[in-house]
């Protein structure tokens, strides 16, 4: 990596950015202070590694915790877990971070700092990294934008391993406006992508304008990164109604009745397994396409 005077910089303006952007966060409530150090450090790494990766984690912070946001009063209603704000601890910041933050580090090290346009002839490694945490970010950007507005839908979920009907708030629950969400939250990733990389990156033309590619892959990738998170949570992720609480819950009990689902993974689980297979999924698709 290159040690220059460049680095530095953006090693200061990650940790004076992310200080400033935690303190906020907790503030509002969208994170409580042990997400801060984990936060922190994603940022610093995230930033290093190019400021287009940065833009990605804000993006996804900045969006998914404004559609958290939306409905409070009729979620509170709903989920069991409600916080104010959406308010995220550290086992959640990591499971939302921790792949992309290995893959940019590896990415800093191999390109030294320089943002690198996707071009498999020029790097088939760097592609698939950089592709890795586009379909990272756009799985998680999807799965949230989709739990978080599809659980507000008026329509009534289904289960998606039978599509029958069933409660809201019941893990792997699919409605037509959570996968539009999805699909959207995952162009905002890659539409950030390709904006920030117009500023920060030089290559040649037809490299450069197939880039662009990445806005529809990004959308594929928010869309399909939801569909198996939905998946995993009706399968692996234990879902049943409570009689007291009147509420879908993710625990077994005596005044709980099973909806669905095993219970061998919490949410938590569910979320980096999807994210890890759509990064994957994404990363091989890159080398190709690029």
């Amino acid at each position: 990596m290159d040690y220059g005077g460049g680095i530095w910089i953006r090693a200061a303006v990650a940790v004076a950015a992310g200080g400033a952007i935690a303190a906020r966060a907790v503030r509002r409530k969208s994170v409580d202070s042990s997400a801060v150090f984990v936060g922190v450090p994603a940022m610093v790494a995230h930033t290093l590694a190019g400021y287009r990766f940065a833009g990605l984690l804000l993006v996804f912070f900045f969006t998914s915790s404004r559609v958290t946001r939306i409905g409070e009063a009729r979620k509170r209603a709903l989920d069991p877990e409600f916080k104010e704000g959406g308010q995220r601890n550290w086992k959640q910041v990591l499971s939302n971070s921790g792949i992309a933050s290995i893959l940019v580090v590896l990415i800093a090290f191999v390109t030294g700092g320089t943002d690198s346009c996707l071009d498999s002839k020029d790097s088939t490694l760097v592609t698939a990294l950089i592709g890795g945490v586009i379909g990272h970010y756009a799985c998680c950007n999807g799965d949230t934008w989709s739990s978080e507005l599809g659980i507000l839908s008026k329509a009534e979920p289904r289960i998606i391993t039978t599509f029958k009907r069933v409660r809201k708030g019941t893990n792997g629950g699919v409605t037509i406006d959570g996968l539009l969400a999805a699909a959207a939250a995952g162009f905002s990733i890659g539409l950030a992508f390709v904006l920030i990389g117009f500023l920060t990156t030089q290559c040649a033309s037809a490299v450069f304008w197939r880039q662009m590619l990445v806005i529809p892959l990004a959308t594929a990738a928010g869309l399909c990164g939801s569909l198996i998170d939905s998946i995993l949570g009706a399968t692996v992720q234990y879902s049943g109604f409570c009689s007291v609480r009147k509420k879908v819950v993710g625990v077994d009990g005596p005044t709980v009745t099973r909806i669905s689902g095993m219970n061998l993974l919490d949410n938590n689980g569910v979320n980096v397994v999807s994210i890890f297979l759509t990064t994957v999924l994404t990363a091989v698709a890159c080398t190709y396409i690029f």
